[in-house]
């Protein structure tokens, strides 16, 4: 998303040829590629660690930090190895965001016109924000220190990072979609029209 909106802002007349049916492809697979790997890395090293506290986790989600509480191995290396290929990665990712979104900025606080720069910068202010929100709360959760650890805690954290992006980034990028707001409009004052007329029918 961020090298999409670079291209978009950055090299608009160019935007076909950068990022054309291919590009996309590659991009796809680069990024399930690497996160099925981080996936199956981390899979396999916390699942082979020996469980002597019971099989039951402490929390709604199956995450790895309360998996490793179940576990009275000093394998740390593994775990280690696996923590560092997976912070890499998204450190990776999040400097290739930045440098994405300051050539971005550089080049909306050069635009003559405010409406313009008020587009550009609503349409990737959103991406910006759930990006932030996903990266801090992750970083948050598998790095903060086990004193400062509950299980309201672990659930609050974990749904911040692994249900509320996903769930968002849809709802960000189709609410520009001048179809789908018209939709909602509609659907809305459909349902509100419903209302009223069910209460008209409850007055005498």
């Amino acid at each position: 998303m961020a090298y999409d909106r670079y291209v978009a802002i950055c090299k608009p007349l160019h935007y076909g040829s950068l990022l054309g049916s291919r590009a996309c492809a590659q991009m796809a697979a680069a990024a399930w590629g690497s996160g099925f790997l981080n996936a199956v890395l981390q899979t396999t090293t916390t699942f082979s660690l020996p469980l002597c506290r019971g099989n039951a986790v402490d929390q709604f989600f199956c995450e790895i930090p309360q998996i490793l509480k179940l576990s009275c191995s000093n394998a740390y290396l593994r775990e280690v190895g696996a923590l560092v290929f997976s912070i890499s990665l998204a450190f990776g990712c999040f400097v290739f965001i930045v440098v994405s979104y300051v050539q971005i900025f550089r080049a909306v606080l050069r635009m003559p016109s405010e409406q313009g720069r008020h587009k550009a910068f609503s349409t990737c202010l959103p991406h910006l924000a759930v990006v932030s929100l996903f990266l801090s709360t992750v970083m948050f959760a598998y790095l903060k220190p086990p004193s400062i650890s509950s299980p309201s805690l672990d659930l609050v954290v974990a749904v911040l990072y692994s249900v509320l992006p996903p769930a968002v980034n849809p709802l960000i990028y189709s609410m520009r979609n001048k179809e789908l707001k018209e939709a909602l409009r509609t659907l809305l004052q459909y349902s509100v029209f419903q209302k009223g007329n069910g209460l008209l029918h409850l007055i005498p």
